[in-house]
């Protein structure tokens, strides 16, 4: 391991950090549309945050300063899953330092704040704030914060990290290959640095024609910004305590299912569709969306959106979870949307829904968004590519010297990568079981306050708190619904549930790698 091109990335980064949060001050004066008084917790808190931050990055790239810049997999591994453990404890600074509460009489300690943090970058949106819409609980200007990094964790901090320095040769495409989720990437070609740049200039044009839409539709700027964040990235921080059903409103409803959707699919294919030549009918050029079309995740993605919504619409209707056919397509919809794609918003509480609809959206979370999306789950791709695999190996079964190779974007799949995904699925699967029975363990029982709750109610509470962290979706089932919290999970679980996203933001590898002794040493 080199340990000083560690050190020096790793300042870098936390550098990185700590000027990002420079645009989370303004936010801190009246007259910026939030606050009539000038914040002065949050304003110094902040201001602290970004002094520490770059003292911390300044010395460890201080200590690393002439190591060679030469990036292998050890490295590369090491500074994503480092990387993303350094961001999330500077960025939970501005809560603690901001002195923030969880609500009007508990204060935020360093694990609620680590982990709100940590949920932030990984665009979780799981939150331990209960109370959200008053500047005594949380100074807007770190609210801010709060979203925003959403937003740098949307596309990835190693993504723009790449981007700006530009000077990391071979290893930039190491990074970027730990960074960007999914196991066929797309997105990393051999120009790198271009490949990291333009993924954020997409990502950025995306992101400012929904705040445009947003203050169309009647949203203030503090509330555009901070739901596209969420938006873009499928966080799902918002500034209300009942998310996105605070508006009540079915433009900005529909708005966020369409960018939502955008979210989740593969921003290589909005690459593809800028380099395709414009087809020309009459006096208009018409943008050519074949790329779309023709890709299989894309379409299997689209598909199982549809069949889902389709499902759970029915379902709502005939048990008369909702009034109306209209109203039951207006929240089934938003629903399947927000959870598949790993963003968390919701217009109403989906667990007071039957019990098949709120089982197909846990099933939901496990799938999550497309290969090389801000979407989190298991991915698209790798649910078709593992039926592939299991529909192989039965025919196999009974002809055993069959021979038939597995397809996927019209290229034969490597043995290696079958064997990435069948290993990807077991461990998803391990890791989901075994937190599920820790946290189950660790969470005492007084934790759960509401006397109608049940140790079986317990149960399902952990279980769909694993299943939101492990797969960055946020909200749950049982006490974690679109319009609750985390705040009544113990410490312990806090950190468990910090680890779960950790895992599921980074698939895994970056970080289990971490706890194994041999990958420290230099052999």
């Amino acid at each position: 391991m080199n340990w000083l091109l560690l050190s020096r990335l790793l300042g870098l980064l936390g550098m990185l950090v700590g000027g990002s949060m420079v645009f989370a001050l303004p936010w801190a004066f009246p007259g910026c549309g939030v606050a009539n008084t000038f914040e002065t917790q949050g304003f110094w808190g902040i201001v602290s945050s970004i002094g520490i931050s770059l003292t911390v990055g300044g010395c460890l790239f201080y200590v690393g300063r002439k190591a060679e810049r030469t990036i292998f997999r050890k490295e590369a591994l090491a500074v994503v899953g480092l990387g993303w453990i350094l961001a999330g404890i500077l960025g939970s600074l501005p809560f603690l330092l901001s002195r923030a509460m969880i609500d009007d009489s508990s204060r935020m300690t360093f694990v609620d704040a680590l982990f709100e943090s940590v949920s932030g970058f990984t665009t979780t949106g799981a939150s331990a704030i209960k109370e959200l819409e008053h500047p005594s609980t949380i100074p807007r200007c770190v609210l801010f914060w709060r979203s925003f990094t959403h937003w740098l964790g949307g596309m990835g901090i190693i993504v723009l990290f790449v981007a700006i320095l530009g000077q990391l040769g071979a290893g930039g495409k190491a990074l970027m290959k730990r960074e960007v989720p999914g196991p066929i990437n797309e997105t990393v070609r051999p120009r790198v640095r271009e490949t990291a740049m333009v993924m954020w200039a997409i990502y950025v044009g995306i992101s400012v024609t929904l705040v445009v839409t947003f203050l169309v539709e009647g949203m203030s700027l503090f509330d555009a910004l901070c739901h596209c964040f969420g938006t873009m990235a499928t966080g799902g921080f918002s500034t209300y305590n009942s998310s996105v059903g605070h508006f009540k409103s079915l433009p900005i409803e529909l708005t966020i299912i369409v960018f939502m959707i955008v979210a989740g699919a593969n921003f290589s294919l909005y690459y593809a569709i800028l380099k395709s030549p414009l087809r020309k009918e009459g006096n208009r050029f018409l943008v050519r969306f074949s790329p779309l079309m023709k890709d299989p995740e894309f379409r299997v993605y689209i598909l199982i959106l549809a069949v889902a919504t389709l499902l759970i619409t029915v379902s709502l209707f005939l048990k008369g979870d909702h009034p109306s056919l209209g109203e039951s397509l207006r929240h089934a919809s938003f629903a399947v949307v927000s959870i598949m794609t790993t963003t968390g918003f919701g217009t109403v509480d989906f667990h007071l829904w039957n019990e098949f609809s709120k089982g197909l959206l846990l099933l939901l979370m496990f799938v999550g968004g497309c290969a090389g999306s801000t979407g989190g789950g298991i991915k698209v791709i790798r649910v078709i590519l593992f039926q592939k695999i299991v529909r192989l190996e039965i025919e196999q079964a009974f002809r055993p010297k069959v021979v038939r190779p597995i397809k996927i974007f019209g290229t034969t799949l490597d043995e290696s990568l079958r064997h990435e995904v069948v290993v990807y699925f077991g461990l998803v699967l391990v890791i989901f079981i075994s937190s599920w029975m820790i946290l189950a363990a660790i969470e005492p029982e007084t934790q759960w306050t509401q006397q109608e709750h049940t140790k079986a109610e317990k149960l399902l509470d952990c279980a769909s708190a694993v299943a939101a962290t492990l797969n960055n979706v946020g909200p749950g089932l049982g006490v974690l619904g679109p319009h609750s919290n985390y705040s009544d999970f113990s410490q312990q679980g806090k950190l468990l549930l910090t680890l779960l996203m950790l895992l599921g933001r980074l698939e895994l590898f970056a970080i289990l790698v971490l706890f194994v002794p041999a990958f420290w040493r230099n052999q």
